[in-house]
């Protein structure tokens, strides 16, 4: 069996490490494509109850019905699957990881944290699931808890943009301006042309009536490559305040 098959859709999986949501932006699925891989798995899904009705103790058919399960949104089926597997092997790493993002859709917070924690006992150098851990944390109301994953993440990755952004998204969602602003300016310094990152931390800025450094961030991330565009509203901020 091999543990360490993560079999999720790129959305799923986007889905799954998505932790700290910035309030400026979400991510959009057109309707037609949304429709078009609603069917490709509707499809996969017949498919893999014959094959799991041929060969039910297959764990591998089971984890892409699972995959199936998760990207019709069919949480109590996905459940189900994963708990078929960890009762058979208790450190499967991808039931665990892919159980807890579940158990996070369906608000069973507890459970996530626990399923988090048990892949992380026999992975601690996983970056998505410790970023999944500090997002249930924090959905949980635990913000010591958080920040002190958020840390640690920040420790163990200490070259991941993502990780200083996580934090300094945290941080900013708590109004701990100041440093929030060395996150962000950490996260801008691994990926200078990440607008999101740059306009947070803009965002900030304008927020403290800080306009001119807040020009100045917006000016810089346009030289560097960022479209003008993209930086519209921000820049209009600037000008009406």
């Amino acid at each position: 069996m091999r543990q360490t098959m993560f079999y999720l859709s790129s959305w799923a999986r986007c889905c799954a490490c998505l932790v700290i949501i910035i309030s400026h932006f979400s991510f959009l699925i057109s309707h037609s494509a949304s429709a078009q891989t609603r069917q490709h798995w509707r499809d996969s899904l017949e498919v893999l109850n014959a094959k799991i009705g041929r060969d039910p103790n297959n764990l591998d058919l089971h984890l892409l019905k699972a995959e199936a399960n998760i990207n019709l949104e069919q949480w109590d089926y996905a459940l189900a699957e994963y708990g078929k597997i960890l009762h058979v092997d208790e450190k499967n790493l991808a039931a665990l990881y892919f159980r807890a993002f579940v158990h996070t859709q369906q608000h069973h917070l507890d459970l996530a944290r626990v399923d988090y924690e048990s892949f992380l006992r026999l992975q601690p150098g996983h970056f998505e699931a410790r970023l999944g851990l500090a997002h249930v944390l924090q959905k949980m109301g635990r913000k010591s808890d958080t920040t002190d994953e958020l840390n640690r993440l920040v420790q163990m990755f200490p070259d991941s943009a993502d990780a200083y952004a996580a934090r300094a998204a945290f941080e900013t969602e708590q109004k701990l301006y100041d440093i929030a602003l060395y996150d962000w300016d950490e996260a801008i310094r691994r990926k200078p042309l990440n607008e999101g990152y740059v306009v947070s931390k803009a965002d900030i800025l304008i927020t403290l009536l800080r306009m001119d450094e807040a020009r100045r961030e917006l000016n810089a991330a346009i030289k560097r490559g960022i479209p003008r565009y993209a930086l519209k509203e921000w820049l209009d901020k600037c000008k009406k305040k």
